[in-house]
């Protein structure tokens, strides 16, 4: 059997019932384990699907993105997060403070610092102002579904900006990475996270394991804030991990 045949068929196993033991591959297409064991090897390369003791599970890219107004949930564990985020913040640090709800919980936590916060975030800045934090909004398209601002200008107005710290909110995080539902929002938290010396990324728990379609950053060029505790062994190698 060709190549690309047994990976077509051994995907469509997997895609049929959402996981599969070994044995019941190597059986009903009559391959060795070692065969097996390299085929799988490429389709979790591929992202198509995940390894687990014995057998396979699909692995699906995540398609629904989550408006702002849905988003408004694990309220405590934001809270607890942002927190700890807050911590990392000096006076005299210039912030990138992402479009998000927990980098929003963020806000009350730095108030009387000695900072200069960027935002792309249109929910966080009547906040900003009250609590007095000098903020720069940067120009760009709004993004309803999220109220983030992104496209061109955007990317051109944050392009003008270094930042001691960038804090930001992603949905999914799994061993390839940090990714996000759309391009352009995608392209704003990877340009934040190059300019920053140091980039922080807050994810409750419901956030990994999660693939989406556009890709952020890898595991290592951010520091992860999160309540999870048990963790993929793949993320913790690659990434450096605070719980709350």
């Amino acid at each position: 059997m060709l190549f690309e045949d047994r990976i077509s068929l051994i995907l469509k196993l997997i895609e049929t019932q959402g996981s599969i033991e070994n044995s019941k591959i190597i059986k009903d297409l009559k391959i060795s384990e070692a065969t097996l064991r390299r085929d799988l090897a490429y389709l979790e390369k591929e992202n198509k699907i995940k390894r687990v003791r014995g057998g396979a599970v699909l692995r699906k890219v995540a398609r629904k993105e989550i408006e702002i107004k849905e988003k408004n949930t694990n309220k405590d564990s934001k809270k607890k997060i942002a927190k700890v985020a807050a911590q990392f913040i000096s006076d005299g640090d210039y912030i990138y403070l992402d479009a998000g709800t927990t980098t929003y919980e963020m806000i009350d936590y730095i108030k009387g610092k000695d900072i200069k916060v960027v935002t792309n975030g249109i929910i966080h800045l009547e906040r900003l102002i009250a609590n007095n934090i000098e903020t720069y909004l940067i120009g760009g398209r709004i993004k309803k579904s999220t109220l983030a601002i992104v496209g061109v200008k955007a990317l051109r107005d944050l392009s003008e900006f270094r930042f001691d710290k960038a804090f930001i909110g992603i949905n999914g995080i799994n061993e390839n990475g940090y990714s996000t539902h759309d391009v352009e929002e995608a392209l704003i938290k990877k340009q934040a996270i190059e300019n920053s010396n140091k980039a922080f990324i807050l994810a409750d728990s419901t956030k990994f394991d999660m693939i989406y379609f556009a890709n952020v950053a890898k595991l290592e060029e951010a520091i992860i804030i999160t309540d999870k505790k048990e963790i993929n062994k793949d993320i913790i190698k690659n990434a450096k991990i605070i719980n709350v």
